[in-house]
């Protein structure tokens, strides 16, 4: 067994001179992050040549899931060890319940998309697993499960974000997309939970830090399916 692929957190630190938490479980979701962050869907986002439909599934399911992550991080919150921490996640829920929100409105009206589809949409098998994955992450155990699952989803993001932070597509739905996703603070956010996550993580019991790299891959994983499945008609 590589270092790379170490099944245990010690095992990772021990081959590593300045080793990171965060950047084991990173390791350990194998071709699925580059799938995740490389996606045909993100490249076609920044290239301006996403097709309408496309984004229109994907935005309609992203909206729904929206809900689910949104109380994860108020979960968090509660969580958090002091005052800094919750006003981090603090300021997270207000850009996701204040300026996404007023994103999604303008562009559900971009793409036409009517008010019961944006309010009560037919969720795909995909958006559903995702949502299991943040209840069972804010459930079980504590603060670092629901770290693990936030952060993963988050620094997907923000990657391919960063790669395509100079991409100008057309129509503002795709070109507001990326920026949300590239902006410093937002940056700011994912390398904040990273630390967060790096000082709990090595702390953990065999059996909480086995299920957090769960929770970590399973999210990678299903950023990949959820990209794909925007493509399902």
């Amino acid at each position: 067994m590589t270092a790379a692929a170490a099944d245990r957190y010690d095992e990772y630190a021990r081959a590593h001179t300045d080793p990171r938490f965060t950047d084991w479980l990173q390791s350990r979701t194998g071709p699925a992050w580059t799938e995740a962050t490389e996606h045909r869907f993100v490249e076609e986002l920044a290239a301006g040549t996403l097709a309408d439909d496309v984004f229109r599934r994907y935005l309609v399911q992203d909206y729904a899931f929206v809900t689910t992550l949104t109380s994860l991080v108020g979960h968090a919150a509660g969580e958090a060890p002091d005052v800094a921490a919750k006003r981090e996640f603090g300021g997270f829920l207000g850009t996701l319940t204040d300026e996404e929100d007023d994103y999604f409105e303008r562009s559900f009206d971009a793409l036409s998309v009517p008010g019961r589809e944006r309010r009560h949409p037919t969720k795909t098998a995909t958006t559903e697993a995702f949502e299991d994955l943040l209840v069972r992450a804010a459930r079980e155990g504590g603060y670092a499960e629901s770290l693990s699952a936030l952060l993963a989803v988050e620094w997907v993001y923000c990657t391919w974000g960063v790669v395509h932070a100079d991409a100008s597509p057309e129509r503002f739905y795709l070109a507001e997309w990326v920026d949300l996703h590239s902006v410093p603070a937002f940056e700011s956010f994912v390398a904040w939970l990273r630390t967060e996550l790096d000082r709990e993580g090595p702390t953990l019991s065999p059996r909480r830090e086995a299920r957090v790299a769960r929770h970590f891959r399973r999210a990678v994983d299903l950023e990949v399916a959820f990209f794909d499945a925007a493509y399902d008609a």
